[in-house]
């Protein structure tokens, strides 16, 4: 028996199989289910006997039969063949040579004409001219805000900054619909934000209450149909300092993939940080180092306290931002700490120069006594005296005090104040007591000099008389000629401005000539003159017992002798003159008197043009 009778007989059977149970069933319902079954089962058998019968002359034949039985071309059926023509032998073939595509899933999109012009303005964005770092960041900050808010079609972007030491959040930038956005700082309470904060991971709210937005979302002023929200954290250095937060008007507007993405934005925004942070840095760093060449410079000659503090002053300009300088000074004469120089960048009150400082009760006098620095990041919020309780002033802000301590003497301090609130840090206070260092000892050689300077009685250039040591012996001459009824003189001597000469010479011509000149002086001294030098130009002679007439034929003598005589500077020769004024001393015991005088005619003399001589009863 074949294969396909063996088949036809099993199915066949089948339906008998079926037809049995209804002899054993006695549930009319199981019987239903089994005539059902049987129905089906032949109406099944019926389709298949139909679908495999065909009509015609191509008849399919379910038995095998052997290839080699098929019969061939002209022994068929039908005696009917075909032939294939083709006119050209070539065929066209595709090949990979000459495949080219069909773009049909492409679409021609019309251009604005004004497209490069708007792209090309929005590529080549300038920033803002006369920002510092902070207003770089604030710039690129909002430009990426713009692009999350428009990829996400928020409501709002917004960034804020974290502050852990007074667990606050503050708007830095945003990009919103909305004009009602709350600027000022929020405290770290119930809400979404304060969440991020205190869990340190993103939030997702799909579905927000209208009765809970305000409670949810707080930063509007009022209601705006806030429905969704995502926030994640911006963490610098393995700390939380800031939060990124998008919001929208619609339901399950964000997803998980939300937070995936703006983890990318935070990435990437944590490198511009960190780029801005080192280049802020090295801003600093350069900016400092430029303070402390400038003060250090072979070109800085502190010759009295105002060059010293003009000096320490542009250096300050570049190692801390301040908006009020103070540099209080110890004077080594009077032994007391007083304010030197006060800089007020601001139109707020603040102290005044050559201040008295009360060591008890003040900050100043704090450090002064302590040697340490004082770091005051809000003075608002205390009663502080900084100076002296007689002090007024309005400032209200940063505070900073350092000390100027070398070899355990305290020569000052400088006191730096701003208008911001915790604009110092605890690197600016290091950074300051290692550079305060250089400073100490600029000002000890200073206060050292000043103090040595206070016991010679000789100018250190021209060794003649200084000028106090002149005043006290001219002062004792005037008081001699006064009970001796003796006649006496006095006379300035003034070298005259050579500003055209100075492009004569390679350095500064003055040293040579000024030892010129009072060797010239020094020559046509006696015995009863006192002679001394009382500014840099200007040289005294006081005449015992000599009127002006005779005097005054004495300077001229002498301008004439300094004018004629040639002065040698480097490797050229040229002439110098010198101005006179002459004061009479007849019953005089006020040697300022007699000094003041003795200047209005000396100032008679560089009226008329220098190289001259005048006299003053």
């Amino acid at each position: 028996m074949d294969t396909r009778k063996r088949n036809r007989i099993i199915i066949f059977l089948i339906a008998p199989f079926l037809a049995s149970f209804l002899f054993f069933a006695e549930d009319l319902i199981f019987r239903i289910i089994i005539i059902a079954l049987l129905i089906i089962y032949v109406a099944f058998l019926i389709f298949l006997r139909d679908s495999i019968k065909f009509e015609g002359p191509y008849v399919a034949k379910s038995s095998p039969v052997e290839e080699d039985s098929l019969p061939e071309g002209p022994h068929q059926e039908f005696d009917e063949s075909f032939k294939i023509v083709s006119k050209n032998r070539d065929i066209e073939i595709i090949t990979a040579d000459n495949y080219v595509p069909e773009l049909r899933h492409s679409k021609i999109t019309l251009k604005p004409p004004d497209l490069k012009e708007r792209f090309e303005e929005i590529a080549n964005e300038s920033l803002p001219e006369g920002i510092g770092q902070d207003g770089q960041f604030t710039f690129v900050l909002e430009k990426i805000l713009t692009v999350i808010k428009e990829a996400y079609n928020a409501n709002t972007a917004i960034f804020f900054w974290y502050n852990k030491k007074k667990e606050k959040l503050s708007i830095e930038r945003f990009v919103s619909n909305s004009t009602e956005i709350e600027r000022r700082k929020f405290d770290i309470e119930d809400d979404i934000l304060s969440k991020i904060v205190q869990l340190g991971e993103p939030e997702l709210l799909s579905d927000i209450s209208p009765a809970a937005e305000s409670d949810v979302i707080r930063y509007y002023t009022t209601a705006q149909g806030i429905r969704s929200f995502v926030g994640v954290p911006l963490f610098y250095d393995k700390q939380l300092i800031a939060i990124i937060a998008l919001d929208s008007k619609m339901g399950d507007m964000f997803g998980i993939e939300t937070i995936y993405a703006l983890g990318r934005f935070v990435r990437v925004l944590t490198m511009i940080i960190t780029i801005f942070e080192e280049k802020h840095t090295d801003s600093i760093s350069q900016q400092r180092l430029k303070g402390l060449l400038n003060l250090i410079t072979q070109d800085q000659k502190f010759e009295s306290a105002e060059d010293l503090i003009s000096s320490l002053q542009n250096s300050m300009n570049f190692l801390l931002s301040w908006d009020a300088f103070a540099f209080v000074f110890f004077h080594p004469v009077s032994q007391k700490f007083k304010t030197f120089k006060i800089i007020n960048n601001t139109s707020l009150k603040y102290v005044g120069e050559d201040l008295d400082i009360e060591l008890n009760g003040t900050l100043v006098g704090k450090s002064i006594i302590t040697g340490i620095p004082i770091k005051i990041d809000d003075t608002s919020s205390g009663n502080y005296v900084r100076f002296s309780k007689v002090e007024s002033v309005s400032f209200d802000g940063s505070f900073l005090a350092i000390p100027v301590v070398y070899n355990n003497q305290n020569y000052g301090v400088l006191c730096f104040e701003s208008l911001k609130k915790n604009v110092y840090t605890n690197q600016d206070v290091q950074f300051l007591k290692s550079a305060v260092s250089i400073f100490s000892y600029i000002i000890y050689s200073f206060s050292t000099q000043t103090l040595l300077k206070s016991f010679l009685a000789l100018d250190i250039e021209t060794r003649t008389l200084n000028a106090e040591t002149f005043k006290e012996r001219l002062a004792s001459d005037l008081y001699k000629a006064s009970q001796l009824k003796i006649p006496g003189a006095l006379a300035l001597i003034r070298i005259d401005d050579f500003l055209e000469q100075e492009s004569l010479f390679d350095g500064n011509p003055f040293p040579r000539v000024l030892q010129a000149v009072t060797e010239t002086i020094n020559e046509e001294m006696t015995p009863f003159n006192i002679f001394g030098r009382l500014s840099e130009k200007v040289f005294a002679v006081y005449f015992f017992n000599a009127n002006t007439k005779d005097v005054f034929l004495w300077a001229e003598k002498l301008r004439v002798k300094i004018a004629r005589k040639p002065i040698a500077v480097v490797s050229k020769q040229t002439t110098y003159t010198v101005s006179i004024g002459v004061a009479s001393a007849n019953g005089k015991v006020n040697a300022d008197e007699i000094i003041f005088n003795a200047d209005l005619a000396l100032q008679k003399a560089l009226e008329k043009g220098g190289n001259t001589v005048r006299n003053i009863n």
